[in-house]
C-alpha cells in the first residue's frame, strides 16, 4: 500500500505574482506565495498580499522616548498576603468560622473566588482547600 504526502511530491511550490481584480473600485492585489519541503518534516508556507501601488510594510522602531517615559506602577495586590490565617465567613462552608492559611491569590479582578485557602481538617470528600471569594475570609493574626 503506497501513501503520498504533498510535502514528498514536489521539493517545493511558487506562485509568480499576479494581479487579480476582485472589484473594479478596489483595484488589484499582487499575491506571492511560496511553499518550501525541509527534511524534517516541517513544511513551510508563506504567503503574501498587497495592494497594487502600496509600499510594502516598513520595519518600523517605536520612539525611544515612549519606553523610557514613567512605567506604569504596580497596581496594588488585592487579598490577604500567601501564608497569612484567615477565617471563614461562609455559611454554608464545611469550614465555616475554622481557620485556614491562604494558598494563593489570583489578582484579576474579574475572578469570583480568588483566594485559595488549604485547612488542616479534610472535609467529607477528603478535600483540604476551597476558593473564597473576599468578603468570605477575614484575616486573623
Amino acid at each position: 500500500m503506497a501513501t503520498c504526502s504533498m510535502a514528498s511530491a514536489a521539493s517545493g511550490f511558487l506562485l509568480t505574482p499576479t494581479n487579480v481584480a476582485t472589484n473594479a473600485n478596489s483595484g488589484s492585489r499582487n499575491i506571492n506565495m511560496l511553499f518550501f519541503s525541509s527534511k524534517t518534516n516541517n513544511p513551510r508556507l508563506v504567503v503574501r498580499a498587497a495592494e497594487e501601488g502600496s509600499a510594502p510594510p516598513a520595519a518600523t522602531t517605536t520612539a525611544p522616548a515612549e519606553a523610557v517615559a514613567a512605567p506604569k506602577p504596580k497596581p496594588t495586590p488585592i487579598g490577604p498576603k500567601r501564608g497569612s490565617k484567615v477565617k471563614i465567613l461562609r455559611k454554608e462552608s464545611y469550614w465555616y468560622k475554622g481557620i485556614g492559611s491562604v494558598v494563593a491569590v489570583d489578582q484579576d479582578p474579574n475572578t469570583r473566588y480568588p483566594v485559595v485557602v488549604r485547612f488542616t481538617k479534610v472535609n467529607y470528600a477528603n478535600v483540604s482547600t476551597n476558593n473564597y471569594a473576599l468578603d468570605e475570609i477575614e484575616e486573623v493574626q
